[in-house]
């Protein structure tokens, strides 16, 4: 019988990957609100700790909305590190 994708995913691999994606999430939006509410904007290191959010929002028009364009970044800083983890765990097993 063949093991799907999910079986091949230990559950540790899973676990670490989720604790990874939820550090880099909390970094993008403690970073956000600092350069929104302390900074007022132009931060120079905004795009270095918002990296992964900002790969996802080059993908998409700049003429989105502000909450939209939240969300996108918001969810790639979270996927892009979980991703990344979980694809590296793959690879070591």
């Amino acid at each position: 019988m063949k093991q799907g994708v999910a079986m091949l995913i230990s559950d540790k691999g899973l676990r670490f990957a989720l604790v990874v994606g939820v550090i880099s999430l909390t970094i993008g939006l403690l970073a956000f609100a600092y350069n929104w509410k302390i900074v007022g904007g132009g931060w120079p290191y905004f795009g270095t700790f918002l990296f992964p959010g900002n790969i996802v929002l080059s993908f998409f028009s700049e003429e989105i909305d502000f909450w939209p364009k939240f969300a996108l970044q918001m969810s790639g800083q979270f996927l892009v590190p979980f991703l990344v983890t979980l694809g590296v765990f793959r690879l070591k097993n």
